[in-house]
């Protein structure tokens, strides 16, 4: 008996340190670690709105995630979603997840060219927006102000895109879902507009071509947003050289500015195509999204 359970022990002592090295390595061997920062590119620009082709092409220019545009509006009651049939989200689903892409954002692009302060029926639209979310356990939206609804240039309609967003607010929130608005402003006004708005669910989807274009400088206006009020990021520039050849814009000195903040999530590649070759989606595409990788997920 003495020696059965001097044995036991024997095999327990050496068996805790066994399993501790098992795991240790088992964690080196398997699935890395999640990035802090993750690239990823718009159906929408790389010329495949709403088609499930966007997915492979998605992988091939070596993004880790797509941004679906929510389709045309026009004159519509709403978006020309296709992702309302669940069978296409049924497909979309499968092919991700056999690719190992993720679905980073729903962008409304067509208020770039409508009211939303003024067009008839944003509740519906943002609705449908926010239930496709739902449906596809996608978290963040982008809503972008658009020409129409400039704040620099009418800031009259200033009320009336409060009140609304203060209205969508809460459906936003009972989603677990955040609408990131793109503006004309500087910080410090997105910040004021922000609390105005007063919810967590309705935040700044930064582009880094806003205040590069007005002049502002980028890092400053991030510092004072700070973390918790920008959900996503379109990292880019105008159209005219590709990120890595852009002088205006020191990836570098962002990405230190976005660690000393504490910011992680998506970083969106929206443009910043070379102007010689504007159709080269594999060529822009590529090359933008490399960079950014070198950038934000090097291990040196």
């Amino acid at each position: 008996m003495i020696f059965s359970k001097n044995y036991k022990l024997t095999r327990m002592f050496f068996a805790i340190p066994l399993l501790f090295l098992l795991i240790l390595n088992g964690k080196s061997q398997g699935v890395k670690k999640e990035e802090r920062y993750k690239i990823a590119v718009i159906d929408l620009m790389i010329l495949k709105r709403q088609k499930i082709s966007a997915l492979p092409l998605a992988k091939e220019i070596g993004a880790d995630g797509l941004e679906i545009d929510m389709g045309g509006l026009g004159n519509r009651e709403t978006f020309d979603n296709k992702l309302a049939d669940p069978e296409i989200r049924k497909q979309y689903q499968e092919k991700a997840k056999a690719l190992n892409l993720k679905f980073c954002s729903l962008a409304m692009t067509g208020f770039y060219a409508q009211s939303f302060a003024k067009r008839e029926g944003v509740d519906k639209m943002v609705g449908d927006c926010i239930e496709t979310m739902k449906q596809m356990d996608i978290k963040v939206a982008f809503l972008p102000l658009g020409v129409q609804g400039d704040l620099v240039k009418n800031p009259e309609l200033r009320p009336l895109i409060v009140e609304r967003l203060k209205k969508i607010a809460p459906v936003a929130e009972r989603a677990g879902v955040v609408i990131g608005i793109e503006t004309a402003l500087d910080a410090t006004e997105e910040v004021k507009l922000l609390k105005e708005i007063g919810s967590k669910s309705v935040q700044i989807y930064f582009n880094f071509s806003n205040p590069l274009e007005a002049g502002r400088d980028v890092n400053k206006e991030l510092k004072i947003l700070g973390k918790n009020r920008i959900c996503q990021i379109h990292c880019t520039d105008k159209d005219g050289v590709w990120l890595e050849n852009n002088t205006r814009l020191d990836m570098k000195k962002v990405k230190n500015t976005l660690d000393k903040m504490g910011w992680k999530g998506w970083l969106v590649v929206e443009r910043s195509r070379d102007a010689t070759k504007p159709q080269d989606v594999k060529g822009n595409f590529g090359a933008n999204t490399a960079y950014l990788k070198s950038i934000f997920q090097s291990t040196k």
